[in-house]
């Protein structure tokens, strides 16, 4: 009997603990098993901001981002309508700001930090459509959607808040290779994807928040079949469904949209673009593409404008440039080549402080210069948890503007093969010539005036447009051989140096 009085007083515990860890989800009203609270999410939200500043990048332009923030906070007016009654929303500060990825991506951080894309803004054709896909990203915060991914990595044993993150990545395809690179730089999970009841749970809510606010709830269709253009641009195909695939398949999200906007009724409200033209006028000079800044590959040669020198990786192995590190892999993944950044301006200095953070012994250490700036190089032996002994060949190079750290590694066997490709790479860093800086363009937004019955290549050829029709296409939902009306604004794109520093 004590044993069975023992065991149901635990079972009641658990239930009182379980209860208490329940609340009350905001736009549902349903009671939900909660292990993250309001406050956990805000403070959670906040730190990984800063990481999204510091190895993504925002997007500077003060004008643009305070139109992007306006019409956040405009929608946000509206959250109260769309929660159930007596339920307190879980933030009630929110922030908004342009993620420097070329890629149309949106995603919401706990807490209430949500980004759009350049690239995303690079292909939306209206305010209306900004506002639905702002709205949905707000849709994933209300409905904290992180905190039940906590939740239920917590019960299945994963915990780690890391990886309950959530970012609503809109555009499939492609942009899930992208996705994952975003999650090795930035740590497991910070760029995650909600479940698919949870991305049409935030399709609905995004939707209810437009037309409150005054916007066109059919916009976000527009969007979806912009998106869907830019898939089939890219792939040459439609994204399939699958039993993994997160989001939505896009034509169902285009249905689905469609039919719940004709049962929405919009507030009237003026927008804060009057019109598209107006929407079109604020794009004008955005950065498309790559950002040259952070630096480009040609072939195998890498150039960095704003430090002014370049590095060239070993051939045919591949690329991936991020604004962490800029890394190099072998063809077979048996080696990788990574350029970083350190503090300190001593190289001996800069080595002896990274050895001692690592816990490893550098050995064979010398001091030498490459491309005239002062250098260091040595050598180390790691274990890995299975016991693979790991061998890395390590230089520091004190560039003026900071300290290079260019680590190659390879199992210890294979070290001897992959050494001189390993020295060759680190010693062919070098400052950029002038007529290498000169060299390095951006391509960026620019609008004209279509003349009536002009096609796009037509168009294309008078304007000197870097993008191609098909491109062009796509970002201005045009179809690319019909005759285009007089006077019509399109976007295209020009070809231009980055400014040279003397």
């Amino acid at each position: 009997m004590r044993t069975l009085r023992f065991r149901t007083a635990l079972i009641w515990l658990s239930l009182v603990s379980v209860c208490a860890a329940c609340a009350t989800n905001p736009v549902t009203g349903k009671r939900e098993l909660s292990f993250m609270s309001p406050e956990r999410e805000r403070a959670l939200g906040a730190q990984e901001a800063e990481k999204v500043s510091a190895q993504i990048g925002l997007v500077d332009d003060a004008e643009l981002v305070a139109y992007v923030d306006s019409i956040g906070q405009r929608l946000v007016g509206n959250v109260e309508k769309r929660l159930v009654e007596g339920v307190a929303p879980p933030t009630t500060e929110y922030h908004f700001a342009i993620a420097d990825m070329p890629e149309p991506n949106a995603f919401a951080l706990p807490g209430g930090w949500i980004y759009v894309s350049r690239g995303l803004l690079s292909i939306a054709n209206s305010e209306d459509e900004v506002a639905n896909v702002v709205g949905h990203e707000i849709g994933h915060v209300v409905a904290r959607h992180s905190a039940q991914r906590y939740t239920r990595q917590v019960v299945t044993g994963v915990g780690s808040i890391a990886a309950t993150i959530g970012a609503a990545v809109l555009l499939g395809g492609d942009a899930g290779q992208t996705v994952g690179q975003l999650s090795q730089a930035l740590g497991a999970g910070l760029i995650a994807s909600y479940g698919r009841d949870q991305e049409r749970q935030s399709d609905e809510v995004g939707q209810a928040l437009a037309a409150d606010t005054g916007y066109d709830p059919a916009a976000i269709a527009e969007f979806f079949r912009a998106l869907e253009r830019e898939e089939i641009r890219l792939t040459g195909t439609k994204r399939l469904p699958s039993w993994l695939d997160s989001h939505p398949v896009t034509s169902e999200r285009i249905a689905s949209s469609t039919e719940r906007a004709e049962r929405l009724r919009v507030t009237p409200n003026p927008a804060v673009s009057k019109d598209p033209e107006s929407f079109l006028v604020k794009l004008e000079g955005l950065l498309v593409g790559p950002n040259p800044a952070e630096g480009i590959f040609r072939g195998d040669r890498f150039l960095h404008p704003g430090f002014n020198f370049t590095m060239e990786f070993p051939a045919g192995w591949q690329q991936v440039n991020q604004k962490v590190a800029v890394l190099g892999v072998a063809p077979n993944q048996e080696a990788i080549v990574a350029l970083e950044a350190q503090s300190g301006t001593d190289p001996r200095a800069a080595a002896a402080e990274f050895a001692q953070q690592a816990g490893i012994t550098l050995q064979g250490g010398r001091e030498l210069k490459i491309g005239g700036f002062a250098a260091y190089q040595a050598v180390a032996e790691v274990s890995t948890q299975n016991g693979a002994r790991i061998a890395v060949d390590l230089t520091w190079i004190a560039h003026p503007q900071l300290m290079f750290r260019i680590t190659g590694q390879t199992l210890a066997e294979k070290f001897r093969s992959f050494e001189p490709r390993f020295r060759a790479t680190a010693e062919s860093v070098r400052t950029l010539t002038r007529q290498e800086r000169a060299s390095i363009t951006e391509k960026r937004i620019h609008l004209v005036r279509a003349k009536s019955g002009e096609t796009l290549e037509a168009l294309s050829r008078r304007t000197q447009n870097a993008w191609s029709v098909e491109e062009t296409a796509s970002a201005n939902a045009i179809s690319e051989n019909a005759p285009l009306t007089g006077g019509r604004l399109v976007k295209i794109t020009r070809e231009v140096p980055i400014p040279v520093e003397n």
